[in-house]
């Protein structure tokens, strides 16, 4: 599967990101993973540097990870952050995904 479009991130979540750093700046890692009621779900977690091959998207110090393998069910993919009535969180909205659970972390291809 060859990546036609990158994701991008949205200014809101690398402010986010920037505001949870602080003096010591993590990165948030976005990966792929089996599982989930839809097949696939999404595994966001802070880390501390990123992986030789990783995809970094940077913007003002704050960056966002994405390994090689989770890169072409993200592409064209948007990662933001909202702060709802629900609660706050980062989120993916990906156009690949055929259909989601109403959580938001599990969807298909």
């Amino acid at each position: 599967m060859q990546i036609a479009i990158p994701p991008r991130v949205t200014d809101r979540a690398f402010q986010r990101l920037q505001e949870i750093g602080g003096d010591d700046p993590q990165c948030l890692r976005v990966a792929v993973e089996g599982g989930g009621c839809s097949g696939f779900q999404y595994d966001m977690h802070l880390e501390p540097a990123p992986a030789s091959d990783d995809l970094v998207l940077e913007k003002d110090g704050a960056r966002v990870l994405i390994d090689p393998v989770s890169l072409p069910f993200l592409a064209d993919a948007e990662i933001d952050f909202a702060d709802e009535l629900i609660g706050a969180r980062f989120v993916v909205r990906n156009p690949n995904a055929t259909s989601s659970c109403g959580c938001g972390t599990s969807f298909s291809i």
